[in-house]
């Protein structure tokens, strides 16, 4: 059960913009930082302020509809103090912020409002779609793409097909299926109905915000496709608004660098396995990293390890395959191409991802200082040899998964079966597969 959490007020002083806001009616002052009871808090409705730098759409097009905004508007998400200013507002700088999240305003649950796009990425965005129209540095970003030609394309599109989202620069859209983009559109979570397969359901602003979704950050995309609810390692989905997504609450996995030995062991089996699964699933997909970092993965209260950050995530259809590009490869880049990187970055074609890739990162990035000198010799040496061969790019594949599998089975009795891993007890005192 998730634990209960009492909110906190936030203070705000007019003018500045805040994601969401419960506040009381207290003047804008330092006193408004205090944690009055929730039944003594006035419920009156108050205004928020959504600018388009902030949503990276006009307020009419990111918001409206979309599920977290109705949680917005309903004051069901509610921040916890900040810390940066004598105000507590959030910095723009953080990638992510803490909140509390509830259907029912009495049950409160821990969850991450992330950025799809930083700060800077953000402003550099609005200006490239300004300057693409001649237009002023303060334009309409939504009237700007809306008559772009690949959105009237969309328009007109009855199915989301490969050619729709060719050259946007997300990994995940490098070489799709017709299979992989149905799924996209029915498991689509912004729209009233999305059981079918075809973009009727869909209103003009219902594709453009799909569309701005997958060239900004294809995250929120990931995590409503392949839901955790279904054995996919990845957070559940609560949400997005414009620029920021809100999914279930993790730590990231550089906190637990310094963790104990027998939860680091359990920390790294948790990874291999979950690279294991992203190689090798039911669906017949192959999801490979283009690049992890310490924040790529995080850990719930109860010890489980998901991905926390899939936009660095590419998926290969090992069932339909993937359609080689069609056209050249200039052709299809466009203003929703450069959103966030340079026009003339390049992605690996999929044909040529390796299935050791994923492993290779981890092993040289993630695993050495989590699992490095907390074991003692000989454990230590073993760990260490498989690490290396593990994260040896210059091996073969069979070579490299194999060195996964017997860092796996060293790792596998360091573990222990003890009420801090809740997620696998009290099951692994009676089934050793836990």
């Amino acid at each position: 059960m998730e634990p209960q959490l009492r909110p906190k007020a936030v203070g705000l002083c007019p003018g500045r913009l805040v994601l969401l806001l419960w506040v009381s009616a207290l003047s804008c002052s330092l006193s408004s930082l205090a944690s009055p009871s929730p039944s003594l808090v006035p419920r009156s409705r108050t205004s928020y302020s959504f600018g388009r730098t902030f949503l990276g759409l006009d307020k009419c097009n990111a918001c409206i509809g979309t599920s977290i905004c109705k949680k917005f508007f309903k004051e069901e998400i509610r921040f916890d103090s900040w810390l940066a200013s004598p105000l507590g507002l959030p910095p723009d700088y953080l990638p992510s912020y803490p909140a509390n999240y509830s259907d029912d305003s009495k049950t409160w649950r821990p969850v991450e409002v992330s950025r799809l796009a930083s700060k800077q990425q953000s402003d550099i965005s609005d200006r490239r779609i300004c300057a693409s129209a001649a237009a002023p540095e303060t334009c309409s970003i939504e009237r700007i793409l809306r008559k772009t030609r690949r959105f009237q394309k969309w328009l007109q599109a009855k199915r989301l097909t490969p050619d729709l989202v060719q050259g946007l620069p997300s990994p995940f859209l490098r070489c799709p299926s017709q299979r992989l983009l149905d799924r996209v559109v029915r498991r689509y979570a912004e729209v009233a109905d999305a059981g079918s397969i075809f973009m009727d359901h869909f209103t003009d602003r219902d594709k453009l915000r799909l569309l701005y979704t997958l060239a900004v950050n294809a995250h929120p995309i990931l995590l409503q496709i392949f839901p955790g609810a279904e054995g996919w390692p990845l957070p559940k989905y609560l949400g997005s608004c414009g620029r920021f997504a809100v999914s279930t609450s993790t730590s990231p996995l550089r906190d637990f660098y310094g963790a104990a030995p027998e939860q680091a062991a359990d920390l790294a089996f948790q990874l291999l396995a979950v690279l294991e699964s992203l190689r090798s699933n039911d669906l017949n997909y192959f999801l490979y990293f283009t690049h992890v970092d310490a924040g790529t993965f995080g850990i719930f209260n109860n010890g489980h390890l998901f991905i926390r950050d899939a936009s660095a995530l590419g998926v290969i259809d090992k069932q339909e395959g993937s359609p080689a590009a069609a056209g050249a490869v200039g052709e299809s880049r466009d203003i929703f191409s450069c959103l966030l990187s340079g026009c003339q970055a390049e992605l690996p074609s999929c044909y040529t991802i390796p299935e050791k890739q994923s492993l290779v990162l981890v092993c040289q990035q993630l695993l050495p200082p989590l699992l490095q000198g907390k074991f003692p010799s000989p454990v230590q040496e073993e760990i260490d040899t498989a690490l290396r061969q593990c994260g040896e790019d210059s091996l073969p594949d069979p070579e490299v998964l194999g060195a996964a599998s017997r860092l796996k089975d060293i790792l596998r009795p360091l573990r222990t079966c003890d009420p801090r891993f809740a997620y696998r007890y009290p099951d692994c005192k009676y089934n050793d597969k836990f």
